[in-house]
This record gives C-alpha cells, structure tokens and sequence, in this order.
C-alpha cells in the first residue's frame, strides 16, 4: 500500500522503516550478557539472577539438551508460570536450535495432550504440580524425559525453607512421581557446563510454535520464526524512542507462556538490557511490591490488572511513581481505567493491539505524544495495514469506512502448524485476515468495533459489545463488566450486561439500564442485567465472552 497517513503521527523519534539485528533471539542475549554481564536480569521472590548467571545457565541447559540428543528441529515444551526456570528453559531450546512450544499451565489432561502429540514435542520442562498430568498421558504422547522444577527453586534463603515448611504443613507438597521420566530440572542442569553453544540457525526457520484457538476449536499451532519473534521485540523497543538500555525493570506479570507476555514482556526487556521482575500468578499486592522495590519502568498488562491497582485500598502504601510506561492488550482498555491509572502512576498507558499469528504486536497509540482513546493505534514500524470489505475481503474501504483489519510485516507468521486449509483463510496475497472489526482514521490511527464473532444485530442494526461496555464503564458503582449478545427465548439476539460492583456498592438492573439510557441508542442499551462477584477470564486477564453466551443457550435448552 502507497499511503500511510500514520507515519506522521508517529512520536518524535520512532523511525519511519524498520531495523533490526539479522541474529537470533539467542544471540540476543550473549550481545546483552558482553554489554551487561553484572547487571540484574531476573528478579523472582528477592533473587536475582544477573545477565551473565542467566546466560550461563542457558547454555547448561543447550548442551543438556544436545547430551539428551535434541537435534534442531526437534520441539521442546515448557509447561511453567513466570520463573527463573522458564526464561532458562526459553532461550535454552532456542540455543540447542529445537522448536519450543509452550504448554497453558490451565490444560486439561486431553488438551496438554492434544498440543504434544500435534507438535511433536516429546521433552518437557515443566512445573512440579503438572507432574500428575504429564505422568497420564506420557505413554500415549511418548514422551521421553520430563524435567520438572518447583516453584521455589530459585526462591532465596531462608524463604525457600519457609515455603517448605509451610507447603507441608498445609498438605500441598507433593512428592515426583518415582518414574525415571522424570528428573529434577535444577540437579540435571548442574551436571553440564556453561561453554557456549554454537547451533548455526537461519533467520526464517521456526523457533516457536505458539498454539491458539482453543477457545473456539481445537488449538492449532501458529509457526514463528526468529526473524518473527526478533522483529517484534525491536519493533516495541522502537515504539519506546529514548528508552535507556541496561537500566530499566520490567513487570512481568502476564504470563510468558502467552505470546503477549512473551514479546511486550521478556523479549522487549531483552532488548534494552532490562531486568524483568517476574511474578507467576497476578497478585496485587506482590506486584506493588516488585513495582516499590526494583523502581519498575515498563509494565505491559491488560485492563483486569490496572482495574485491580485503580481499585485496590492500599495502593497509597506502595511507590508506583516509577512507571514510565504501560502498554495495555488482549483485549479492549477502557477510558476510565486508562485515565485512573494515569492519575494514580503519573506513566502513561496506551492501548495496543496484536494476535498471536503476529508475534503478537502490530499496532500501538504513541506512547508520548498525539494518541486517541478508545483507539489501538498506529502500525508499528515496518507494518502496513488496511480496511477491506467484510464480505469479500477484496475491497480496500476508504477512510472511517467499517470493516476487517489485515495487516502484513515481518512480525507475520509463517502459516499454521499441518493446517494448510485454515492457513490459506487467514494469508491471503501476503496480508493476514485478522477477523477484527475496525476502521482507520484521517491519521491513521485504527480502531477495533468488536471482533466478527462478537458482532450482535438487534433489530437489524450492528452493535458492538465495546460500545456499551464504555458506557457502563462511566458508572462509578461498576468495577468490571462485559456486554454480550445471548438469545431470548425465541433465539433473537438481546443485549446483555455482566457486572461486577465495587466493593461497598449496590444497584438494581433497572438503574444500570437506566444509567445506560440517553447515552448510547436506543437498540443498544442492555435489555437484561446480571450482577456477578466475578467475570470469566483466561489467565492472560482477556476476558471470555463466549462462555457467559454458551451459558445463556445451555439455560434455553433446559427450559
């Protein structure tokens, strides 16, 4: 595409093309180790690991897994939270030139299963609670060798002992199943040495086979290559102009295991010789801490997690003035948390945009300068994007026209893992179809209307669920919520609205849809509300529309 009215609106000092390193993600990190060796780069539980301790042990566990026999090509699973073992165990696959993929600590037996015997993986990395699942489907997967860790392996004196102790006594110890598949993560990688490992890798060939669509179908692996994964780490690097290297902290307390926590989160902080303060599970208080302690600059999350810190009664007792900069995705972030945090942190939070057969990010508001609410942003450097028809997909639409958002970069995947048929409807002519709904402005800045699927007609007429959830975000009892379209019992589509109050607060139905009247039309306003203590999410924070749908059918059904 000739025209892209963005670039003018990108902030002083974000370059117009993209640049960056024709190395691995690997090599990265040796670069940062000889520049930072001293420096912190892990910070978990009040140890540190520096760059050169964190390089050391990547290259034990390469030349473990070569001693194993992993041949490039070969693919590797992790199946762990944020911790030391699993930014190990990342870069470690990588360096011994294997294919990882990453395992979602919430799995059930049949869908760890599933994502191993599609991928191939046959050697795990994983968490010692996982151990039971992994154990049930070892002999039908055949895996060979499961390395398992706990979490408080890399917890420092006496707190590991502490954990210990107190894991015992409430009974959540569980001993490793007495199976020579199983081995301690932490004993075995003491066995190899730190020598460096030198498995020659081209920049197209697959790194990671990062699986999505489980929420809708059956998983299917996304192929990204290290030039994908190393793309887009220097493309969030970029967006940040002025950034120092070697100096800032990371909060990463989105899951590494997400791609969305991987990329804006560890790879990001690679990049500019961050330290990255990690956090296995979202905990408000735990992550107010690490923010206090280690002077946190950069903290990618989603609206869930800033809700939580907007709302939380002790924030005041915890310095967060540190933060420089969040970026906010999967998912919507609404005006009102945007503002709030701000407010309360003086860094700013901007909303981006991205799926995992992205790497996963490609669009952003700029970080500092001119940026719109409600709105994803511009297209990273070396990204375009563009508008087309939903119906054909053929038809580019012209500015503030509605339609699908596809885009193309060198952050794009490769296709999905032996699905050619699903990777020829997503790839089409070097674009991906990212089945998002949105237009582009005069200042290329893009907007998401709602996703395709979300899309609910009443009365003929499209509403987006976003459009109400912004309004019922305006109401000061509202912690949380999520408009959907559910169906009546003539299976026609209504408007439906999900809260949460605050804590204190109370309220009827009929005074929220009220509240809602005058607002928003007529044919918008939510026909039924429910107040609930929670909202479903996935781990990342994204919220899941679809279940609160398929409950609504399933009450239909037995009625």
């Amino acid at each position: 595409m000739s025209e892209r009215p963005w670039l003018s609106s990108y902030d002083e000092g974000v370059p117009k093309t993209l640049e960056y390193p024709e190395y691995t993600l690997s090599e990265l990190l040796n670069q940062m180790t000889s520049r930072y060796a001293e420096n912190p780069a892990v910070h978990f539980f009040g140890n540190t690991l520096t760059y050169r301790q964190w390089n050391d042990k990547v290259n034990q566990f390469a030349n473990l897994l070569i001693a194993e026999g992993i041949k490039p090509g070969d693919r590797v699973a992790l199946y762990l939270p944020n911790c030391p073992p699993c930014v190990i165990a990342f870069f470690g696959v990588l360096r011994a030139g294997a294919i990882l993929t990453q395992l979602n600590p919430l799995y059930s037996a049949s869908e760890t299963a599933h994502q191993l015997k599609d991928s191939g993986a046959k050697h795990v990395i994983a968490l010692d609670r996982f151990a039971p699942i992994l154990k049930e489907v070892a002999t039908d997967c055949g895996l060979k060798k499961v390395w398992l860790t706990r979490i408080n392996d890399y917890f420092p004196i006496p707190l590991k002992w502490l954990y210990f102790l107190k894991a015992k006594k409430e009974k959540t110890w569980a001993d490793w199943p007495s199976d020579p598949l199983f081995l301690s993560f932490v004993k075995e990688l003491e066995k190899f040495p730190t020598t460096p490992v030198q498995v020659p890798l081209k920049m197209d060939e697959t790194a990671l086979l990062q699986y999505t669509g489980g929420t809708t179908g059956v998983a299917k692996g996304v192929i990204l290559t290290h030039r994908n994964l190393m793309a887009n780490a220097f493309q969030c690097k970029l967006w940040f102009p002025g950034l120092p290297e070697g100096k800032e902290a990371f909060m990463l307390a989105i899951p590494i295991f997400h791609c969305y926590g991987m990329t804006a989160g560890m790879t990001f902080a690679l990049a500019v010789g961050a330290s990255m303060v990690l956090v296995p599970k979202f905990e408000v208080v735990q992550v107010l801490k690490g923010v206090d302690k280690y002077k946190v600059a950069i903290f990618p999350g989603v609206q869930a997690i800033y809700v939580a810190i907007n709302n939380f009664k002790d924030v005041g007792k915890y310095n967060v003035r540190s933060i420089k900069a969040c970026l906010s995705g999967a998912g919507p972030l609404h005006q009102e948390v945007q503002k709030k945090f701000e407010e309360l942190t003086g860094g700013k939070l901007v909303e981006g945009y991205g799926l995992t057969e992205a790497s996963p990010v490609t669009h952003c508001n700029p970080v500092y300068g001119k940026r719109k609410m409600g709105k994803i942003g511009l297209p990273f450097p070396g990204t375009d994007s563009k508008i087309v028809d939903v119906e054909t997909g053929k038809k580019d639409m012209k500015v503030g026209e509605i339609g699908e958002i596809v885009l193309q970069g060198p952050q794009v995947m490769k296709g999905y893992w032996n699905r050619p048929d699903e990777t020829a409807i997503v790839l089409k002519d070097g674009w991906l179809y990212t089945g998002d709904i949105g237009y582009m402005d005069e200042d290329g800045f893009f907007a998401i209307v709602d996703r395709k699927k979300d899309m609910v007609k009443v009365g003929g007429e499209n509403v987006y669920p976003r459009d109400v959830e912004e309004v019922l975000f305006q109401n000061e009892k509202v912690l949380d919520c999520v408009a959907a379209g559910v169906p009546d019992e003539k299976m026609v589509d209504k408007i439906k609205a999900y809260i949460v109050l605050k804590p204190g607060y109370s309220a009827t139905p009929e005074e929220i849809i009220e509240f809602c009247k005058g607002k928003m039309a007529k044919y918008k306003v939510p026909r039924e509300v429910e107040f609930r203590e929670s909202l479903p999410k996935n781990m990342v924070g994204k919220m899941l529309r679809r279940l609160l749908v398929e409950e609504e059918k399933a009450k239909i059904k037995k009625s």
